[in-house]
This record gives structure tokens, C-alpha cells and sequence, in this order.
């Protein structure tokens, strides 16, 4: 596999660009060699700038739930495109888009758009604070909610690929209202929210963890975590950044029937265009401004290309049977990779849910960050390059997910699961 291009660019982008990337995971140096510059894509497919071409399973980190380029998307975004990218006004899109999710989205009766998804997470805590007037937030271990200075508390996603326990920068005053507690564990949750000295506001969680490898809850962890908080009085929001439109149309809460107070979504609602938004009960956002005191605000949030972007791509997930399909396809290969993994020599656990899942390279059942770090962060990083260098691209990441879109047909899952046993033979697993 020829690279001079990617290396080239590489190196010029570290002349100007921290590590040469925008964002930490990309540069790859968890799993031991340097990023591939994308030229495009189409399809479940990626072509980088020397010409390689490969099957993607990392699908944008999960918005490209219809696959790169759809045609309904591209044409969507070329229309608007060409009548103005930004207004800083009210358009007629954003009240389209938002009836959309307010339809879609079981738990919520609004919803504000933003650029990102932490931006979104940022802003929910903010209102669940206003609303409650108390300042502590519990979080998980291993849940990732975006960068925000509240939430690099034992955060998952590049903060454990690479090995950073937080971050310089984050005051100490922030640190101490943000509490993070053991994933699917019942009786730590109990004890801490019933801890009359916190003050909690709220708790935020990723209903399925996607940050630390994919990581299923139980479900009686999370139908006591809504028990309580419903009880308590603390705000319980759901952060579906990843999961959202991606488990169902209606996301995790759905799937679950488990209704949050604030919904953050991103990713597979701005159709592959920078989004983020946050939703909810209606009481909880009219105390956002302008109608109520608890501020936020954005030159760029509301988008015209990316409201335009994500309009078409709910439109299409929307249809008949389109979760349906994705689901059978997801389980067929999940099935397929489990089967590759059994009885090992050197044991490859498989997280699966929906069209979303995690091959953790360790003999144990993963069901929390604990258990995701006992994984074998360098044979990952193994199977990793002798995938990459076979045309099957992974995310450079352990703890990160494989994400299955409708344009994955069963031809470029099959030839996934021949590279992935080639994979799995050399490393000594089967």
C-alpha cells in the first residue's frame, strides 16, 4: 500500500496543525503508525490521497448512517448552498428540522440547535443547573461528552486512547462539581445520588456507552438511575450524540422505553455537516434565552447547509423498514465476528447493539471502563494495521466502534470478515 502522499501531507500539516491533526485520535499513534489523508468518499467506501481504497467502518465516528455522499444529502446541500451558507436570521429550515426531532424523538417537546455535540452537552448542563439551582454534575466513567472543561473527569473516547488522565487547563473549582461514578453499577449509583451533601443538579450518561468501546447498560441500572432522579428532583440527560437516530428513529430512549428530561443529539442529525443540539421537557427549555435566564447562544448555530443536510437524511431513515434492514445486516455480521472470536487463544470480546459495535481484545465480558481497560490496547493496534493495509478501515482506536450504514452490502461485509480472520490468524487468535 503506497502512503507518499499521506506521509507528505502529514508532514507539512505538523508544521501547522498540533500533531498534525484537528482532532487527537486521528493521528493514530495508538495503533502505531501515522493517518491516511482522505480524498473522498462514496458508499461504505473511503479513498485516500495516494489512491487507496478501503471499506469504512468508522462512517465519520457514526453520523454516515446512509453511507458517504448519499444522493439525497449532496443534492440538498448543493440547493441550499446556492442561495447563501449563513444568515445569522431565522430560516425556515431550522423550524422544519426541529419539528422533525420533536416528532422523532420521544422525550422531547423542544429543542435549541448548536455546532457540536459538546457544545449541546455544555448547554444542557448549564440549563439543568439554572433550573435546579444546585451545581454538582455526575457523570460515568468512561462516558465521553465532548471536551467541555466539566466533563474531562475520567472521560472516555481520545482521552483514554491516549493515555491522558484529564487535562492541564481545567480549574479545580470546575473538577470538584463534577462527579464521576462506576457505569451499570446500581449500588455506587444509589448511594451518590442519595447524597443529600452533593447538590447534584444533574446526571448526564451515554445510555449506550460509545467512548469506551461500545458497552451495553443494563437495564435495571438504567430504569433506577430514571427512578431516581425523577425522584430526587435532578435532571437526567441523556447524551445520544451517537446513539441518537442510530439505535432507532427515536434513538437509545426509545429502543430502552426510558425517557430522559434533556436529550443531546448531534452527529446523524446534521447529515454530515458540524451540528449539535439539545431538547427536552418543555418547562425545562422556555428557561433558555431568549425566554428565559439561562443563556446560550451561536453566530452559526441553526446552519442553513447543515439544517439542510440533516432534513435529508431523517427523511430517508424515516422510510419503511429502513431500521429495520439496518438491524438485520448488524446482527448477521455481529454474529460473524463473535463466531471469529470463540474459544481463542487469545479471547476477542464482541459489544453489539444495533448497527453499532466493539471488538475488544480481552478474555473478559466488558461491562464497564474497568473492564474496557483490560483490553489489549497494542494487539488492537496489530489487527488494526493489518486491516488497514487489507482495505478494511477501522477506527484508530480501541475504544472507539465498528458503525454499520445502509450502504455496507453483504459483499463488503463478507470481505471484512475474510480480512478479519487473515487478522485474527496472525495475531494468534484463531
Amino acid at each position: 500500500m503506497k502512503t507518499d502522499r499521506s506521509a507528505s501531507l502529514f508532514s507539512q500539516a505538523r508544521a501547522v496543525i498540533p500533531g498534525g491533526v484537528n482532532s487527537p485520535v486521528r493521528a493514530c499513534r495508538s495503533v502505531g503508525c501515522d493517518p491516511l489523508f482522505v480524498r473522498k468518499a462514496g458508499g461504505c467506501m473511503v479513498t485516500d490521497v495516494d489512491g487507496n481504497e478501503f471499506i469504512d467502518f468508522v462512517c465519520s465516528w457514526g453520523p454516515m448512517i446512509l453511507g458517504h455522499a448519499h444522493p439525497e444529502v449532496i443534492d440538498a446541500i448543493c440547493a441550499t448552498a446556492a442561495d447563501g451558507t449563513s444568515f445569522g436570521a431565522p430560516t425556515p429550515l431550522e423550524v422544519e428540522l426541529a419539528d422533525l426531532v420533536c416528532d422523532s424523538v420521544p422525550s422531547l417537546e423542544k429543542v435549541r440547535f448548536v455546532n457540536s455535540g459538546t457544545e449541546a452537552t455544555m448547554s444542557a448542563i448549564r440549563l439543568a443547573r439554572g433550573y435546579t439551582g444546585r451545581n454538582v454534575v455526575v457523570k460515568f466513567d468512561g462516558c465521553y461528552h465532548g471536551h467541555a472543561d466539566s466533563f474531562l473527569v475520567k472521560a472516555g473516547s481520545g482521552i483514554i486512547t491516549l493515555g491522558i488522565p484529564g487535562s492541564p487547563g481545567v480549574p479545580e473549582d470546575i473538577v470538584r462539581n463534577t462527579l464521576s461514578i462506576p457505569y451499570n453499577d446500581i449500588e455506587v449509583l444509589e448511594k451518590t445520588l442519595r447524597d443529600e451533601s452533593l447538590d447534584i443538579a444533574c446526571v448526564i450518561i451515554e445510555p449506550v456507552a460509545g467512548n469506551m468501546g461500545v458497552v451495553v447498560p443494563e437495564m435495571e441500572f438504567l430504569r433506577r438511575l430514571r427512578e431516581l432522579t425523577r425522584e430526587l428532583g435532578i435532571v437526567l440527560i441523556f447524551d445520544e450524540v451517537i446513539t441518537g437516530f442510530r439505535l432507532a428513529l427515536g434513538g437509545a430512549q426509545e429502543r430502552f422505553g426510558i425517557m430522559p428530561d434533556l436529550t443531546c443529539l448531534g452527529k446523524i442529525i446534521g447529515g454530515g455537516l458540524p451540528v449539535g443540539a439539545y431538547g427536552g421537557r418543555a418547562d425545562l427549555m422556555d428557561q433558555v434565552a431568549p425566554d428565559g435566564p439561562v443563556y446560550q447562544a451561536g453566530t452559526l448555530s441553526g446552519n442553513p447547509l447543515a439544517m439542510a443536510a440533516g432534513l435529508a437524511m431523517l427523511k430517508v431513515v424515516r422510510r419503511e423498514g429502513f431500521y429495520e434492514a439496518l438491524e438485520e445486516k448488524s446482527e448477521w455480521f455481529g454474529a460473524e465476528l463473535a463466531r471469529l472470536g470463540t474459544g481463542a487463544p487469545v479471547a476477542v470480546t464482541l459489544n453489539r447493539i444495533g448497527s453499532m459495535m466493539t471488538c475488544f481484545f480481552t478474555r473478559d465480558p466488558v461491562t464497564d471502563f474497568e473492564s474496557a481497560m483490560r483490553a489489549d490496547t497494542e494487539m488492537y493496534g496489530r489487527h488494526f494495521r493489518h486491516m488497514l493495509a487489507s482495505g478494511v478501515w477501522l477506527a484508530p482506536s480501541q475504544f472507539e466502534a465498528i458503525f454499520i450504514s445502509a450502504a455496507h452490502e453483504r459483499n463488503h461485509l463478507e470481505k471484512a470478515l475474510e480480512v478479519t480472520e487473515s487478522s485474527f490468524k496472525k495475531l494468534g487468535v484463531c
